[in-house]
């Protein structure tokens, strides 16, 4: 029986965190036995049932970080129990925070009940029975699940239990929520090119953004939540700001700091001992964005200098010296050498 446990490969022999599995692997009458038994190790032991049993399709992508694991799932609808027994013959004693993406799940756990749909999300246990249902809309459920260790999550006392099968929409604003909502649909692209230690510091930013989230939630965050963690969220919420503004070439340090209601020496403090200022945050996010868009075909009609100005570099000879030290090449080059690949794989 095939599992996506077990010690994942690159097509180079290195190791990855990011393993795929999916039942087009599997003979079809086999396909939902299947993908029963990867949930029940991967997971938690469920009873399932579907209606498509006969006619199963799912995939799984997991990152497996050192403090927390996040799974992608689509798979055709199905309804799902968690009984007493059930808990009884393996509890791994985690929280899960799970997100939807597509079609709506109804989940019962404790006393609450939870109609999610679309950008949805909300925390179950896996030491309380639990009914979970994916409405049928003639396209597969698509989730993604945030594994929180009860021993890493930083609410003392039982806290999170309260918040079982209560709503927690990641659509409006900033705050934590929407932030983890944007950290997992991007975790597994970040994951492939990460090393080892950039990798756990990615798992632990997720389990800050959960913590914060759920905090918030139970509206005790400063007295529920250690001082790193609220750092975590807030260099987390400061770099989404610089993200959705790097066009503004008004995007500074000063103008940062007034955003967030803190000192310019504040923010520099904040990002002390990280990997990069947040001066070389901002440079390295536009010149990213620049060079997409110059390696873009869609953007060819747009000059160099208009590309430049687009991402808030102000002039362009300054633009040009720090895409030529980032880059090794100007930006003249870079699309040149882009157009002349796009012909050559025409040509093959």
């Amino acid at each position: 029986m095939s599992s996506i446990s077990g010690p994942p490969q690159r097509a180079d022999g290195t190791g990855t965190p990011v393993v795929s599995a999916s039942t087009d692997d599997i003979p079809a009458a086999d396909r939902f036995d299947w993908w029963q038994e990867m949930i029940d190790g991967e997971v938690m032991p469920l009873t399932t049932r579907s209606p498509n049993a006969e006619r199963f399709r799912g995939s799984a992508e997991t990152v497996t970080m050192p403090h927390s694991q996040v799974v992608g799932f689509r798979f055709s609808p199905v309804a799902a129990r968690r009984s007493a027994p059930l808990i009884r013959r393996r509890d791994p004693e985690d929280y899960y925070l799970v997100l939807v993406h597509g079609s709506p799940i109804r989940l019962e756990q404790a006393r609450g009940v939870a109609c999610l749909g679309a950008g949805d999300m909300c925390l179950f246990s896996t030491s309380v029975p639990l009914t979970c249902d994916c409405v049928d809309q003639g396209r597969q459920t698509r989730l993604t699940l945030l594994r929180l260790s009860r021993t890493m999550l930083p609410l003392a006392g039982g806290r999170a239990d309260r918040l079982l099968a209560e709503p927690l929409s990641t659509r409006a604003g900033a705050g934590s929520a929407a932030l983890l909502g944007s950290y997992l649909a991007g975790l597994p692209s970040a994951a492939r090119t990460c090393g080892p230690e950039e990798l756990a510091r990615l798992g632990m930013i997720g389990v800050d953004l959960a913590a914060a989230t759920l905090a918030g939630r139970l509206g005790a965050t400063r007295d529920a939540l250690p001082g790193a963690v609220r750092r975590t969220v807030l260099r987390a919420r400061i770099g989404t700001f610089i993200e959705h503004n790097l066009g503004d070439p008004e995007l500074l340090p000063a103008a940062i700091a007034a955003h967030h209601h803190m000192s310019v020496r504040s923010l520099h403090l904040l990002f002390e001992g990280e990997v990069e200022t947040v001066g070389a945050m901002i440079r390295r996010l536009r010149l990213e964005r620049c060079h997409a868009d110059l390696t873009d075909p869609a953007l060819a009609h747009r000059t160099v200098a208009e590309t430049a100005a687009r991402w808030g570099f102000r002039h362009p000879a300054d633009f040009s010296r720090a895409f030529r030290r980032a880059y090794g090449s100007p930006p003249s080059e870079v699309r040149a050498a882009s157009r002349a690949a796009r012909a050559s794989a025409l040509d093959d």
